[in-house]
């Protein structure tokens, strides 16, 4: 099978790369994506690749980011899914 004989599935497993690589993906949807990446070869070089890069990248990095920083980053990102849902739900948010 190539990424051009399925490329929806392919979008799909490529778009949940990053989520499959921190296994934050329920069960069901890591085996959908590990069937894919047993029978395409280019997703799983594409897999292969990004978990490497995550590898190599978290050995690099030992600072930690200061507190007042982390605090604007987790106020920005609640903010962003509060004023996602409202939309998606047709009520007010806080943006």
């Amino acid at each position: 099978m190539s990424c051009e004989e399925n490329d929806s599935e392919c979008r799909e497993a490529l778009e949940n790369l990053y989520v499959a690589i921190d296994n934050e993906l329920a069960g069901a949807d890591i085996e959908t994506i590990e069937r894919h990446l047993a029978e395409c070869a280019p997703c799983l070089s594409e897999y292969d690749v990004e978990r490497i890069i995550k590898k190599i990248v978290a050995r690099s990095c030992h600072e930690h980011a200061p507190e007042p920083l982390k605090a604007r980053v987790l106020t920005t990102i609640h903010t962003v899914s509060v004023s996602v849902a409202s939309r998606q739900t047709g009520e007010p948010g806080l943006g």
